[in-house]
This record gives structure tokens, C-alpha cells and sequence, in this order.
């Protein structure tokens, strides 16, 4: 059960209150005969995904169509589909546009059944990336509106992405989520509506699918897994409308990210093997080196070590074909170092101590910008003190902490707070002032 964001929107648009929506349907349906009592807590179970029962989704358009002046259909509430309100599988693009812009909407209101909503599991996830890998493909994206979409604007999208992404790896997720939405909501919503030609609508899907990609990352690191899951099917859904078969493959990575921290790994090898089937010869070095280093941790944690040798194999020999200046943006992420540390998790899985921390010293001596090198050095810390090297971990893990200060991430505090409970542990004497440093790093507010 998904929030039905196009509902929320509408709601939003006509000025009516739980309470009232309540109400006018109460009334609606009285006029037919129907004794009905809904309250504002009926309308909050719908707004979370339940679907009305009987003849109420019709009630609540005739009332949202006299409110509105305009004919508001049960496919605009999100109630045409029975079962998946706020499923975007199967729309025409216009539809899925609705859905999308709406789901910014209630994103940048803050909607609590949009924020905390929990990931779908089983058909509802597999489905978008099904539909991203099958036909039928769309043959012309092209669309009629007011405003003109030129050259001009699609530069602006794009360098909003990496203006976007540079935050997220300087400040953290939490601090650019917020940002990155508002502007998906106030210059890219109206762009989409807007009128282009199929070759302009192509670049524009694009551009777009690669910052709502980015709006995924920023929900993911806030902890907000069911709506960074959310924004990563728009993002392969966008990619699909774009033709780009690369840049599908870049989002179902994020997608295997997300499975590995959700623990469904199964799901992030069936994943990453569609996205390497599927791409092709457009997937690249460094997109093919990320893909199978996750599907070797995916697989250790499932404990087959011969497939998840296997993967650790095919992701170095990727990643020594990685050609600086002939990867697209979204790739940038695999910085030197990045598989070395895949590899070390999936070593450490599988209870290679010595293989582990050889990966992650080279992880952590290669370059990368400041999140990356916290994870790093998280990963080596946490192996240093498997190995018994308390007094090594613990210089590793002050580096960690000064690196991590300032940072709004939930996803690096997890791991802080990780390395802090194992250094305490460890009995080491200087133990206490690392986890002093990490508590200093901690009291970023959130």
C-alpha cells in the first residue's frame, strides 16, 4: 500500500480539509440514500493507500469537481487502478507526470503519510523494473502545453543535478533533500507540462530522470526508504521515456543499493543482473564495476561464496577499464577506491579478514570527496577491530569522525554509531576519546 499523492494534491489544490472532505462526501452520499460517517481519520487511512469502499472514490470526485470547476476523474485521485492507487506501472507518460509532480508536492509539504511510508516488497518492486526492461517502448514523448521547453532548459536541469549532488556529498542528504525537491516542484514540474517536440521530450525525460534520481539518494540517506523507493521508479520510468538504456541501468543500481540496505538480497542480484542484461553495450566500466561489487555483497550475505567470487572478479576487471572523461555524470560516484570497498564487505561476509582489510586500506588511501572517504574509513575501522587491532582502529575511526562533522546524514550516523558501540567494546584505553569525537559528530541536529 503506496500514499496516494495525487489525492493529497487535490486536496491541497481545493482547500479542503480532511475533515471537510469528510464531510462533503458524508453529505454527497446522503443525497443518494447512503448513511454514511466518515471522519478525518477515514480520509487519512485513504490518503495512506487505502482504497474507499462502494460508491465513495466517485463521491470524492464530485466533489473535488465541484469545488474545483472542473471534471475530476477517479484516475485523478489515483483510485482507477483497484488495489494500487499510486501505481505508476502501465500509464500513459501524461498520467505518470500527474502521479510524479504530485508526489514532489506532498514531498515538499512535508505529508507525514508520504515521509514514512515504508518500502513495497515483492510484485509492486519488481514491476517498475520490469517494465523498464520490456516493451512496448514509447514511440513519441513529444507533448503540447504552454510553456516551451528549449536547450536552454534542459542545460539548467542539468546542472541543477550536479549542483544537487555536490551538496549531498558535502552536506548529506537530510540538509539537500528539501532543496533539490523544491526545485524539482517550482522549475522542473512546469517544464514537463510543458510543450516540446519527441527529441527535445527525450533530453528533457532525461535530464529530469537523472535529478529525481538524486532526490532518491537525498530520501535514502534521510531514512525515508519508501519514498526514495518512490523516486527511484520515477527516475527508471523517466529513463525508459528518455530511450537512454545507460541511465536505467545507473537507477536500478541505486535500486540494488537499496535492497542490500533493505537485507532483500535476492532482489538486488535479480536487479543488477537486469540492469547488466538489459543496458548492454550501453552500460559503462564503472556503472558494469558497481553492479557486480554489490551483486558479490548480495551474494556473500547469502552466503555462496562461489558466485560471490565470481562477481568480485568481473567487478575488478570492470573497473580496470574505467577511462576518466568517457563516463557519463551520474557514474562520477564510482571514484577510484569505491569497489575496493564492495569488494572488502563482501570479503568480510564471507570471513576473508586479511582480503577484507587489504581492500579497504587501498579504499581508504585512494581519493574521494568527504562522504565516501567516512564510509571508507568506517569499513576499515570496523575490520581493524575485527582483527583485534583496537589502537589502529581507533586512529582510524578519529579520522572518520573529523570527516564526518557537519555532515546531515542518517545513513553515515548509523554507521558512526556502529564503529563507536565496537570501539567501546573493544576495551581499548583510547577507546573512549574516538567515541568522544564521534559523540561530537552525533550532535549534528537532524
Amino acid at each position: 500500500m503506496q500514499p496516494n499523492s495525487l489525492l493529497d494534491a487535490l486536496l491541497d489544490e481545493a482547500g479542503i480539509s480532511h475533515a471537510g472532505l469528510a464531510a462533503h462526501v458524508n453529505m454527497a452520499g446522503r443525497s443518494r440514500g447512503l448513511a454514511l460517517r466518515y471522519e478525518h481519520t477515514a480520509v487519512a487511512r485513504w490518503l495512506k493507500g487505502q482504497r474507499p469502499r462502494g460508491k465513495v472514490p466517485d463521491l470524492i470526485c464530485e466533489v473535488l469537481s465541484a469545488r474545483l470547476q472542473r471534471p475530476v476523474t477517479l484516475d485523478d485521485i489515483g483510485l482507477g487502478i483497484p488495489g494500487s492507487p499510486a501505481s505508476t506501472v502501465g500509464l500513459p507518460l501524461a498520467g505518470f507526470v500527474e502521479r510524479a509532480t504530485a508526489l514532489w508536492r506532498s514531498d515538499e509539504q512535508q505529508r507525514p503519510h508520504v515521509l514514512g511510508a515504508p518500502a513495497v516488497t515483492g510484485t509492486p518492486a519488481v514491476m517498475p523494473v520490469w517494465e523498464w526492461e520490456n516493451p512496448p517502448e514509447d514511440t513519441d514523448v513529444s507533448r503540447d502545453g504552454q510553456t516551451r521547453v528549449g536547450e536552454s532548459d534542459i542545460a539548467m536541469l542539468r546542472a541543477a543535478r550536479a549542483h544537487y549532488e555536490l551538496m549531498y556529498r558535502k552536506a548529506g542528504g537530510i540538509a539537500t533533500r528539501a532543496r533539490i525537491v523544491g526545485f524539482l516542484n517550482s522549475e522542473t514540474a512546469p517544464l514537463l507540462r510543458g510543450s516540446y517536440s519527441d527529441s527535445t521530450g527525450r533530453l528533457l525525460h532525461r535530464a529530469t530522470g537523472a535529478l529525481v534520481a538524486v532526490a532518491g539518494i537525498c530520501a535514502y540517506d534521510s531514512n525515508a526508504q519508501g519514498l526514495a523507493q518512490r523516486y527511484f521508479h520515477q527516475a527508471l520510468r523517466l529513463a525508459k521515456a528518455s530511450g537512454d538504456r545507460g541511465l536505467g541501468a545507473y537507477v536500478i543500481a541505486l535500486l540494488v543499493n537499496q535492497s542490500l540496505y533493505l537485507r532483500e538480497y535476492r532482489q538486488a542480484v535479480a536487479f543488477a543482473e537486469a540492469a547488466l542484461r538489459a543496458a548492454g553495450s550501453d552500460i559503462t566500466p564503472a556503472l558494469a564495476s558497481d553492479l557486480h561489487a554489490m551483486q558479490a555483497k548480495a551474494y556473500a550475505h547469502l552466503g555462496d561464496a562461489h558466485n560471490a567470487l565470481s562477481c568480485i572478479t568481473s567487478a575488478e576487471a570492470a573497473a580496470d577499464r574505467i577511462r576518466p572523461g568517457q563516463e557519463p555524470d551520474e557514474t562520477g560516484y564510482v571514484q577510484p577506491g569505491l569497489v575496493n570497498v564492495q569488494v572488502a564487505e563482501a570479503l568480510l561476509g564471507l570471513g576473508d579478514l586479511t582480503g577484507a582489510r587489504e581492500q579497504a586500506a587501498l579504499a581508504a588511501r585512494a581519493p574521494a570527496h568527504d562522504r565516501g572517504r567516512v564510509h571508507r574509513l568506517a569499513m576499515l575501522a570496523q575490520i581493524e577491530l575485527r582483527q583485534g587491532e583496537a589502537d589502529r582502529a581507533v586512529a582510524t575511526a578519529v579520522e572518520m569522525a573529523e570527516r564526518a562533522r557537519g555532515m546531515e546524514s542518517q545513513r553515515l550516523r548509523d554507521r558512526l554509531r556502529t564503529v563507536r558501540e565496537h570501539l567501546l567494546d573493544s576495551g581499548c584505553s583510547s577507546a573512549e576519546e574516538a567515541a568522544e569525537l564521534i559523540d561530537g559528530a552525533l550532535r549534528v541536529p537532524l
